[in-house]
């Protein structure tokens, strides 16, 4: 009768009694979910191909993107319109992958205390960016935006932007030993202010 009552093969009783092989085991879970999850991402072209007319950006502006990160823009505004008819009625076409392929890295930000700025390029003139950048509330008068008026007093660092260049071609971005070459002078004089606006007036303009 004892033998009768005995566990034979695997069983739930085994996993449960004996560390190791409840640690293999999530182990093995674990591995198997991650694989299923992120390898089809590397052989779906809608997340890896960039959208029809996406370029690189110039010199002048990957500065700009540059600054944008250094002066923490990101901490206030998103770079990702979300697929909800609320979001799309106000800044335009929801984002999509194939539009962030070139950006190292992506800044699609997690927090909106001002307003997401995709779909900003050509909504305002090179002005209206100038003068909200120096100060804000002459523009938009409830802004709690911070004013960065050094931005016009300060030049572009012309010589990083070749080495930026290449570091970003190692990754995937297709700039042109041309391109690389010139790039110090195509920014050579130029404020970070004309370089922020330069970034600012690109942004999702390959897609509307």
């Amino acid at each position: 009768m004892s033998n009768a009552n005995k566990s034979t093969g695997f069983t739930h009783e085994k996993v449960e009694t004996s560390n190791f092989l409840m640690i293999v085991l999530i182990l093995v879970v674990v591995a198997i979910g991650g694989l299923v999850e992120i390898v089809p991402l590397f052989f779906q072209k809608s997340t890896t191909e960039p959208i029809q007319g996406l370029k690189p950006y110039t010199a002048l502006q990957l500065a700009g993107r540059d600054i944008y990160v250094r002066e923490g823009c990101y901490n206030c505004h998103s770079q990702m319109i979300r697929p909800f008819r609320a979001e799309t009625l106000r800044y335009g076409h929801y984002s999509v992958a194939g539009e962030f392929v070139y950006d190292h890295p992506f800044q699609w930000g997690s927090k909106r205390t001002g307003p997401d700025l995709h779909r900003v390029g050509g909504k305002y003139s090179d002005e209206w960016h100038r003068i909200h950048l120096i100060n804000p509330r002459d523009v938009v008068p409830e802004s709690n935006m911070p004013a960065y008026p050094w931005l016009e007093k300060n030049l572009v660092n012309a010589e990083a932007m070749p080495r930026h260049m290449k570091a970003l071609r190692t990754v995937g971005v297709p700039y042109t030993d041309e391109e690389i070459a010139k790039a110090s002078e195509d920014v050579k004089g130029k404020t970070e202010m004309e370089a922020v606006i330069a970034y600012l007036q690109v942004l999702g303009r390959a897609l509307r």
